[in-house]
């Protein structure tokens, strides 16, 4: 929508994982402002107004699934939700709603699209971005519960994603495509800016660089141009902190300004991109590369909101009462940890 009118942005699609997302704020909100003010009263009864009305069956153009989105020109988009990426908190979401659930069939239809791989010696179910193991745990704690899929693997999703994260540090340590500044404190594929869609010759070797992409390392795809984004590693904090906090620290340091303002860290930086390019967007600092001038709101809130439910497991700890969540994360066949002392209210 745009900010000033409230009407559609120039012709983008209506999204449901954009949707999802605005929502799992919502509902985070709705559980946050507790107190008998007319304020917090008004902020939760409009936030179960809103959510109330959202039909996901309107969305399941092809049954059990739900369609990436619609739009008026092309109706509904012909690529439909499964697994495994961003989009588990949404077949929770819709799994949960009191007046228009999804049937359980749909989280089957979800997680049987799964593939199971190893990379760099951990087994996971794969997706090469490092965003599509972070979005669903921004909102919830999957720490100790398990659906049957994960049930028959023997670990949770939280475990799933701490695997993500190391593999994608070994990928960056091992650097099989020789980038610059690639090491165990600088390290992190997800969708992000980029310098620009370009091919350059540069050591004898043609390098491919990219402007806005999911970049991403998975043993069924490799997007990699050499621009690491401080959100792969941020979003992942609460899974290794082992790893995650030092690479942070290190790339706030060793960059400085031109990766660190006044929001944080710009969305990404590549160390490879010669300096006698003009990039499409960003800027190129001489002698150290080129560095993104934009920050995301995608990017900034998994590294805002992780770092919160790991120092203190704030956004965790609300949702874990939500009877959406909790409704939803049973439908879908969730046992175990602190679901099964979950009570689901009115």
């Amino acid at each position: 929508l745009d900010m000033e009118t409230g009407l559609r942005f120039e012709t983008v699609e209506l999204s449901t994982i954009d949707t999802t997302l605005l929502l799992a704020g919502m509902l985070f909100c709705q559980v946050y402002f507790d107190r008998d003010t007319p304020d917090e009263v008004a902020i939760r009864a409009y936030a179960d107004s809103i959510y109330r009305r959202v039909d996901w069956r309107w969305a399941q153009s092809r049954a059990p699934l739900v369609s990436m989105g619609w739009g008026p020109e092309t109706s509904f988009l012909s690529h439909y939700w499964r697994g495994f990426n961003e989009a588990m908190l949404l077949y929770v979401l819709a799994l949960g709603s009191p007046t228009f659930p999804l049937d359980p069939s749909a989280w089957e239809g979800w997680t049987k699209t799964y593939q199971w791989c190893d990379f760099h010696g951990q087994e996971h179910v794969g997706f090469a971005p490092l965003f599509g193991h972070h979005y669903s745990h921004v909102w919830i704690d999957f720490r100790g519960i398990r659906d049957r899929y994960m049930r028959n693997r023997g670990i949770d999703y939280f475990e799933n994603s701490r695997r993500a994260t190391y593999a994608q540090w070994s990928y960056a340590i091992e650097n099989p495509m020789a980038w610059t500044g690639y090491d165990a404190d600088s390290w992190g594929l997800t969708a992000s800016d980029g310098p620009a869609d370009d091919s350059v010759r540069m050591d004898g070797r043609w390098r491919r660089f990219f402007e806005y992409a999911a970049r991403g390392a998975s043993f069924n795809e490799i997007r990699d141009d050499g621009t690491i984004a401080p959100t792969a590693t941020g979003g992942s904090l609460p899974f290794a902190p082992e790893i995650t906090l030092p690479a942070l620290v290190a790339m706030r340091e060793e960059h400085g300004d031109p990766l660190f303002g006044e929001y944080g860290f710009l969305d990404a930086f590549n160390e490879t991109y010669p300096a006698d390019r003009t990039p499409e967007m960003g800027q190129v600092v001489p002698g150290r590369g080129w560095y993104d001038t934009d920050y995301l709101g995608i990017d900034q809130g998994p590294i805002l909101i992780m770092a919160e439910n790991y120092r203190s497991d704030l956004v965790w700890r609300y949702m874990r009462k939500h009877p959406v969540i909790i409704r939803g994360l049973r439908r879908a066949g969730f046992t175990g940890g602190w679901l099964d002392q979950a009570l689901v209210l009115p």
